[in-house]
């Protein structure tokens, strides 16, 4: 029986066929291992609270043995992986412009001990305005996403930051290779708009708009309500001597008797918060200083002049206070079309935050202890892939609801639903991986004998770069 009587659509099955080829052509060392448990990832029933259920999956016909081996000793092909994840179908506005949202996500160890490479990561508590420093692998991901309310992405990239690692520079870096191999996979042309990235308040969007600002690429970035801006100098009258100024007066957010009439004012109605008002600034720049990133910059300090955004609704679910949101945007001369492009298109940022919370409450990406960063990223690699191959799989999954949820609308499935049918496409889909060989257990450490060879434990936090050329003349002189 073809795929069509099957109901299925041809070609979101040949673009899933094609990606699971890819993968497993990715996967260079216990390809099968760990293709296996990308499948029983997927098949699993619930969520993944241990990583060695994986194992008890029809899917994985391994032991647990060779699930940790495949983690610990395997080897992925990164580079690979990353231009097949380029080459996929992605969401795009109305006009065709590329969106991208990017965002750290932290894997919490606070009781590793002996795992390197951890930093304190800003964790939120339980009680209001309160705050947390954990120990833990922060992850950085790049995402596209879609135009509309929804609770899909499409993962392009992430990267652990180190503790060496500057945050700006290395997010830049990300964001410019991804925009590079969107370019050689014909996701974007010369004649297409530039791509959007939307950033949080935890990025310095003014820098990142320095480090980017040859690439067709436009930054939109929340700041803090505490930031004071400066508009562009007054033109300097004739025949007056003096160097000229480089800042005009101060815009302060707090402040609103230092904000003038704005150049633009939008009004939206929506359904959850009432009318949204967005005013909007024109060439606005902050006041860089020489210190942090901006010490050792040489020459003079650029003017950084960008539009800045003020986005206030009526109320919000809760009944919680609806306090501004203030974006900046890199470039200038922002139309009213583009302030209510720009301030939803920030809204959608936060659906980023539902693939995070899709990664670790249901696919289980933080619930492994995994000792090794490493195998850490191979494991964050082989959740990315399977909540890719989720996403292609959304046009193909059937709707098995339980008896008290509400029937989802056509192509509105969630990845958890898309997930509970997986298993029904997975028996359609190409079976790569090979018959495991028989094997018997290995004998194990004897009886009596302890482990002599104790882990070294790790500090955590910021560090300067570890010096390789020492460390492998140590172990060569050992």
């Amino acid at each position: 029986m073809s795929l069509l009587q099957h109901g299925i659509p041809r070609d979101a099955f040949a673009e899933l066929s094609r990606f699971r080829t890819e993968l497993y052509a990715c996967l260079a060392g216990r390809r099968d291992a760990l293709f296996e448990l990308s499948d029983a990832l997927l098949c699993a029933d619930g969520p993944v609270r241990t990583l060695v259920e994986l194992s008890l999956e029809p899917e994985h016909r391994r032991g647990h043995g060779a699930l940790y081996g495949g983690l610990n000793c395997g080897d992925l092909d990164v580079a690979r992986l990353r231009r097949t994840l380029a080459g996929l179908p992605l969401p795009r506005t109305a006009s065709g412009r590329l969106v991208l949202a990017v965002d750290v996500s932290n894997w919490l160890r606070p009781d590793a001990n002996t795992s390197p490479d951890r930093m304190f990561c800003h964790t939120y508590g339980r009680g209001r305005n309160s705050a947390q420093m954990i120990p833990g692998w922060p992850y950085s991901f790049v995402a596209a996403v879609e135009p509309g309310r929804t609770s899909w992405t499409a993962v392009l990239d992430v990267l652990r930051l180190r503790p060496w690692d500057d945050a700006i520079a290395v997010t830049a870096d990300q964001i410019r290779e991804v925009f590079q191999r969107l370019y050689v996979a014909g996701q974007w042309q010369i004649s297409d708009p530039p791509v959007l990235v939307v950033l949080d308040a935890g990025y310095d969007v003014t820098r990142l708009a320095f480090l980017l600002a040859d690439l067709p690429v436009e930054l939109l970035g929340r700041m803090r309500s505490d930031r004071v801006l400066y508009f562009p100098p007054p033109l300097q009258s004739a025949g007056k001597r003096g160097r000229k100024p480089k800042h005009g007066a101060e815009f302060a957010f707090e402040d609103p008797s230092t904000q003038p009439v704005p150049s633009i004012t939008t009004v939206t109605d929506t359904t959850h918060y009432g009318q949204a008002v967005a005013t909007a600034w024109d060439h606005l720049h902050p006041l860089l200083t020489r210190r942090s990133a901006w010490a050792g910059h040489p020459g003079e300090l650029p003017i950084l002049e960008g539009t800045v955004i003020r986005l206030q609704v009526d109320h919000l679910r809760g009944d919680r206070d609806p306090r501004p949101i203030w974006l900046w945007w890199s470039a200038t001369d922002a139309t009213a079309g583009d302030v209510d492009r720009l301030w939803q298109a920030f809204l959608r940022r936060f659906d980023l935050e539902h693939t995070f919370r899709m990664l670790k409450q249901t696919l289980g990406w933080t619930a492994p202890k995994l000792r090794e960063p490493a195998a850490a990223d191979r494991w964050t690699w082989l959740v990315i892939a399977a909540h890719t191959q989720l996403r292609l799989a959304r046009p193909l999954a059937e709707d098995l609801r339980r008896p008290w949820e509400r029937p989802a609308r056509q192509g509105r499935l969630t990845p958890a639903r898309v997930r509970r049918g997986f298993r029904r496409l997975h028996g359609k889909a190409p079976q790569l991986a090979g018959a495991p060989k028989a094997s018997t257990a290995g004998p194990g450490r004897p009886i009596g004998m302890k482990n002599k060879h104790r882990a070294r434990e790790r500090t955590v936090g910021k560090q300067g770069q570890p010096d390789l050329t020492a460390t492998l003349t140590s172990s060569r002189a050992g």
